[in-house]
């Protein structure tokens, strides 16, 4: 039973920027009752962290600090052993993650992580899903920006329309911010090897069980039905809109026929040009090793912005939802999410399955499946936005 484990929370990757600013996260906000620690291969750096989180709590003078390294199994299946929930930000995960999936897969161990890679998420389910459900483990990945407030959103926006009709959502994406040297590795990954996210993708399609006379699908719309706002619109063809129809594909909330299309929106044509043709250069030069190289060095995993640049950043959500006669608009809002959000959001769901009262599920689930409302209500009292702006119908 993961009850009887000494650690409610374990933090794997502390020693690392965003996985820094989750450990001072958790500093402020997991409260005494919550047994936690830090793991990692390098003692003396999480013993610097550790210092850093006891000039926020002094009692965390104490906290256990436990060795793993991504290279040695048994380490892994220590830390797995010894929590009910394994967290981490040691990323990119296509290249480290699936040891700590795999280890937690065996051990009944519920994981959380802020994997945006299909590739590494598709190839995961194959691999440990079915393993998951026998042992109990929760396996939820994209616990960040990739693909937090995008998951619940939409279920936060499905919730507010008719229940047994069709459903048809799209978000549209607006931020301000700096991505981490992390994101662009894992970017770079994905461009790399288009092929491997293609083949990856199959399988899971022929390893997964569609849901039963139900249909959950993305929208291939080019141009959204709905307008938010002026500007422009672009299709953000991320992982995002996977996990909102995995959600709805698991849920029979989400109705007998639903859709969702995800797109980017930006003020002046320039921006959607200049996005375009960046993403279509990064893919070129993607494909050929020293380029790869050239690109991987314009940021470094493990280094971000400072407190100043991340202040200025933020990003919001805006759904509209439409079925059975009803429109609804809502919003999901919040601060730097490259950062200081993502650490709060993989916070609170390691708390989240660590504490709640949940829906029974285990192996490869998403946010929404896996937590849903006891997730967004504990993202609104930390601060995030979720509202409705407005209803028709």
């Amino acid at each position: 039973m993961t009850a009887d484990r000494p650690y409610d929370v374990v933090l794997f990757g502390a020693t690392g920027f965003t996985g820094g600013l989750t450990a001072e996260y958790l500093a402020r906000n997991a409260g005494p009752g919550t047994r936690w620690a830090l793991a990692g291969r390098d003692r003396a750096k999480l013993e610097a962290v550790r210092d850093r989180l006891a000039g926020i709590e002094p009692a965390l003078a104490e906290l256990p600090l436990l060795h793993a390294d991504v290279t040695d199994t048994a380490s892994l299946d220590a830390i797995a052993e010894a929590a009910r929930v394994v967290v981490t930000t040691v990323g990119p995960y296509a290249r480290y993650g699936e040891p700590l999936v795999a280890a937690c897969a065996r051990a009944g161990t519920d994981y959380a992580d802020l994997a945006g890679e299909p590739t590494f998420v598709d190839r995961m389910y194959v691999r440990y899903h079915e393993q998951a459900v026998r042992t109990g483990a929760r396996i939820v990945h994209a616990c960040g920006f990739d693909s937090m407030p995008h998951d619940l959103g939409a279920y936060y926006t499905v919730k507010r329309l008719p229940e047994g009709v069709p459903l048809h959502v799209e978000g549209f994406v607006r931020a301000r911010m700096t991505p981490s040297g992390g994101t662009l590795h894992s970017v770079i990954g994905i461009f790399s090897d288009v092929a491997g996210m293609l083949r990856a993708e199959r399988e899971r399609r022929e390893a997964e069980p569609a849901p039963a006379g139900r249909r959950a699908r993305m929208s291939r719309r080019p141009v959204p039905k709905a307008k938010v706002g002026d500007g422009w619109t672009l299709p953000l063809p991320t992982l995002d809109p996977q996990v909102v129809v995995r959600s709805a594909a698991a849920l029979d909330r989400y109705g007998p026929d639903f859709t969702y299309g995800h797109y980017i929106a930006l003020k002046r044509l320039a921006q959607a040009g200049g996005m375009a043709v960046g993403a279509g250069a990064v893919l070129a030069l993607a494909q050929l090793p020293p380029t790869r190289a050239l690109l991987r060095r314009l940021g470094t995993a493990g280094e971000g912005p400072s407190p100043e640049r991340r202040a200025e950043s933020w990003f919001s959500v805006t759904f509209v939802g439409e079925g059975g006669g009803r429109r609804v608009v809502t919003e999901v809002a919040g601060g730097d999410p490259g950062y200081d959000e993502t650490a709060r959001m993989l916070g609170e769901a390691a708390l989240c399955l660590a504490h709640d009262d949940l829906p029974a599920t285990a192996g490869q689930v998403t946010t929404a499946q896996a937590m849903g409302d006891a997730l967004i209500e504990r993202l609104r009292r930390s601060g995030l936005t979720f509202r409705v702006r407005s209803e028709r119908g």
